[in-house]
């Protein structure tokens, strides 16, 4: 059974707000809609490997079995990923782990790439590995996402598709799953609050929240996966109830100013009344990955989340209606607005980027190519803002003057002087030109390829590849750069994030690699569907206990 759009909304779809989507038809092959043929391309998949070592040999060298490489200087730092959104004022503030992020998100991506030197080094650290030390805040999403997420997804790896690695030693791989739940049972404090809405901060030793007020949809709302799936592995169904009594509050949220159009809400939740306090948001940071995971929890089991699947419906079906922008200089580009109550903010980022792979993935789930359209284009226009710019990589904050909305309104500025040329040729203008080793844009690519088998994204992430590869390329490593407009990036930040291996190298390899088991697939027989940090979580069968390998 497939969830469908309303009738009547499908049709005015179709004769107004998505013009230009149904004007360019889903490119398909000669073959049947349903199936795509893909090129391996090896040698721009060996390249992407080199470049994994490369980073992986920086790390390994000067840094690990900390969290992360500063490669200019071949030192190392303990981190939590400090990430920047227009949706707050401040970043949020980084926690020192010291467990070895880099190594975990780099897990997942050894695998696939059968990096068996790597995997060893790794499969060899995860078990050392003290869950229950250290020395300040740590975030309950990013760890989440990185080590839950990453620890899941080798296990899920090894006792899957590659089940033949671990033959008939299992001892480390089974070590990973206990690993992971050693870490929920720390974390899972966070969820015990007047409502059952997470503390996003915690401190160790012992396990306690910091005493927060609030929290984001988006961090509430990117748990559900990883913790449902740890208890699907375990039979331990705690972990999985916990997230999703969390998530309760976002799919029914209250009050009613707390969901400004049908499916799409404010941004912070209240952790004792669990109502929402504002009715601002996006598709980018501090909302996103609440809307990714609808339609991926839906994919990972349709009969218990069918309400997620509905619910995601709900909310692109509004994005499409509400948000869908054109910017007056590039009426041929399409992005999403951002909201303030039912104003809308003509501003998004790298971040939101991640949309157009995301209503791609819900089109082909749920046969609906509306959203396949849509999503490609989404992907189209992100692609500019990688083109368009010196260095051929897309800044973190970008905006535009929206076509349809009256011009220099409030909400509506035009763009600063000394950027008027080129929001003329570019369709938008540059608020924050950092690159922070981002994958959103190229895992949208990889998605736009999935669906349509089409050569072109491939050249596009060979392209962008290529880019960050020359621009990044730092010491003994890969570092975020101050401003993508600049030549040369702008000068170097020395921090190479831990996603640059679980996201930017994965999508960029997996583009190019041969078909597997956890490729994205078009035709409905995904075995795996990627959590935000780009882990392979495998799809729930109802026998998760049970190897590959046996009878």
């Amino acid at each position: 059974m497939h969830l469908r759009t309303g009738t009547a909304l499908v049709s005015l779809l179709l004769v107004g707000l998505t013009h230009q989507v149904v004007a360019n038809p889903l490119p398909l092959n000669d073959e049947t809609p349903l199936r795509r043929r893909y090129t391996v391309q090896k040698y721009r998949a060996d390249t992407v490997k080199k470049a994994f070592q490369t980073a992986w040999n920086g790390y390994y060298k000067y840094a690990f079995p900390h969290d992360s490489l500063r490669p200019a200087t071949n030192t190392y730092s303990d981190d939590r990923c400090v990430f920047f959104s227009v949706s707050y004022e401040a970043a949020v503030p980084p926690a020192r782990n010291g467990w070895g992020a880099s190594a975990v998100d780099a897990f997942s991506t050894a695998l696939v790439m059968e990096n068996w030197d790597i995997v060893n080094q790794i499969l060899d650290y995860v078990p050392t590995i003290n869950f229950s030390n250290t020395s300040t805040e740590i975030s309950l999403f990013e760890t989440t996402i990185r080590y839950l997420g990453g620890m899941l997804s080798a296990y899920d790896l090894m006792t899957g598709p590659l089940w033949n690695y671990a033959g008939n030693d299992t001892t480390n791989v089974t070590t990973v799953l206990v690993q992971a739940q050693r870490l929920a049972d720390n974390l899972k404090v966070a969820f015990d609050t007047p409502s059952g809405v997470p503390d996003n901060m915690l401190r160790f030793g012992p396990p306690r929240k910091v005493g927060q007020t609030t929290n984001g949809i988006a961090t509430i709302g990117t748990l559900v996966l990883e913790w449902t799936r740890l208890s699907d592995l375990t039979g331990n169904p705690e972990y999985g109830r916990l997230a999703q009594k969390a998530e309760s509050y976002l799919l029914h949220p209250r009050p009613a100013f707390a969901e400004p159009f049908p499916g799409l809400l404010g941004t912070n939740v209240n952790l004792t009344t669990g109502l929402f306090v504002d009715s601002s948001g996006g598709w980018g940071g501090g909302d996103d990955s609440f809307y990714e995971y609808l339609i991926k929890m839906y994919l990972y089991d349709p009969v218990r989340f069918r309400e997620y699947g509905e619910r995601w419906v709900k909310a692109v079906d509004s994005s499409i209606q509400y948000l869908t922008s054109h910017p007056t200089s590039r009426p041929d580009l399409t992005f999403l607005a951002m909201w303030n109550n039912r104003t809308l903010q003509f501003v998004s980022e790298h971040l939101a980027c991640f949309n157009g792979g995301n209503f791609i993935l819900g089109g082909l789930t749920l046969d609906e190519p509306i959203y396949v359209r849509f999503g490609l284009d989404l992907v189209d226009s992100c692609h500019e803002t990688y083109v368009k710019t010196a260095t051929g990589i897309g800044p973190e904050v970008f905006q535009w003057q929206d076509s349809r909305t009256p011009l220099n309104a409030t909400n509506n500025p035009g763009p600063p002087a000394a950027q008027a040329g080129f929001y003329n040729t570019s369709g938008f203008w540059i608020s924050n030109g950092n690159y922070v080793l981002r994958p959103e844009v190229l895992e949208s690519i990889y998605y736009a390829y999935r669906a349509t088998g089409d050569k072109k994204y491939q050249e596009w992430a060979w392209a962008s590849f290529q880019a960050i590869n020359a621009t990044c390329r730092i010491g003994s490593g890969y570092s975020s750069v101050n401003d993508v407009n600049a030549p040369g990036g702008g000068g170097f930040s020395n921090f190479q994030e831990s996603f640059w291996f679980a996201e930017v190298l994965k999508y960029s390899y997996l583009i190019f690699a041969e078909d597997a088991p956890w490729q994205v697939q078009a035709d409905h027989t995904n075995q795996f569907v990627y959590n935000t940090e780009c882990h392979p979580i495998r799809i729930a069968s109802g026998h998760e206990n049970v190897a590959y390998g046996s009878t």
